[in-house]
């Protein structure tokens, strides 16, 4: 098995390290690439991630996973968040940029030409991410298929309202504390900003009715932070996407981070067999 840990994949938008790591068999075989996108607060080698990269290389794809640029990770501490500056300055069109130079990395790479089938590319996205996988995947024709993880289906319901949101404009960041760090993380007003100023390209409703290729939806029954009813949503407004709803899934699919064991839990085993069968038949 050959891993390719924490190399930069170079941004053509701003001046961040997009920090990555690749995980294949190294048989000169062309194989499927599947890149995966995390979520919000996420990092690339959060909890069980580096298994799942492992399943799914011990089962011939080409497994790409990122640290979007602006997460607050680097390229020195890739797993906590050092630089909150940055992280107050992601927004989601960031994080799409981030995506569009790792898939223009990998198809035009030609030291694993030999490794990848660049007319096979699946994006996989767990929640916050699964959004940008489902838009990139709409808007970039070298996508083959997309897969959301307890992905959300509506950022614009997430943004606060009213009261809250004229404060948060008023004092331009506002703070959210990260459970494992005890950071008090900011995010400036200009997410917001960015959102509102391409709202159009920002709506996962939009870019899933006009998708055009194989959509595979997985949703944990439990979840409470993505609830179930916003995968259902999805299914309709694609009805050619395949939904699978795994019984009291909850929304890290049965994983934490550290994940010091050995094994895949259950749930999250399940997702990725899904996942995999998905890639094989369509």
């Amino acid at each position: 098995m050959q891993i390719e840990s924490n190399f930069v994949v170079k941004s053509n938008h701003h001046n961040k390290p997009i920090v990555t790591d690749v995980i294949y068999k190294e048989d000169a075989i062309k194989k499927p690439i599947v890149i995966f996108c995390h979520g919000y607060k996420g990092f690339k080698n959060w909890g069980s991630w580096d298994l799942v990269a492992k399943t799914f290389a011990e089962t011939n794809h080409f497994f790409i996973k990122f640290n979007f640029s602006h997460n607050g990770g680097t390229l020195e501490n890739p797993v906590d968040f050092p630089d909150l500056e940055a992280f107050g300055e992601n927004n989601l069109t960031t994080e799409l940029n981030d995506l569009e130079d790792v898939i223009n990395w990998i198809t035009a790479n030609k030291k694993y030409k030999s490794e990848v089938d660049t007319t096979n590319i699946t994006l996989i996205g767990h929640s916050l991410g699964g959004g940008i996988a489902m838009i990139k995947a709409s808007e970039n024709k070298n996508i083959s298929k997309v897969i959301s993880w307890n992905g959300v289906s509506d950022y614009g319901s997430r943004f606060p309202r009213g009261k809250d949101l004229e404060a948060w404009k008023k004092s331009g960041t506002s703070y959210v504390l990260n459970g494992r760090t005890k950071q008090e993380m900011p995010h400036e007003y200009q997410f917001y900003k960015d959102f509102k100023e391409n709202e159009e390209r920002l709506t996962i409703k939009t870019a899933i009715e006009n998708l055009n290729k194989p959509q595979l939806i997985v949703a944990g029954t439990s979840d409470e932070v993505v609830k179930p009813f916003e995968a259902e949503n999805m299914h309709l407004w694609n009805p050619k996407s395949e939904l699978a709803l795994i019984d009291q899934m909850n929304h890290t699919l049965g994983s934490k981070h550290p994940w010091n064991k050995e094994t895949l839990p259950i749930h999250l085993k399940k997702t990725v067999q899904v996942s995999i069968d998905f890639i094989a038949n369509n």
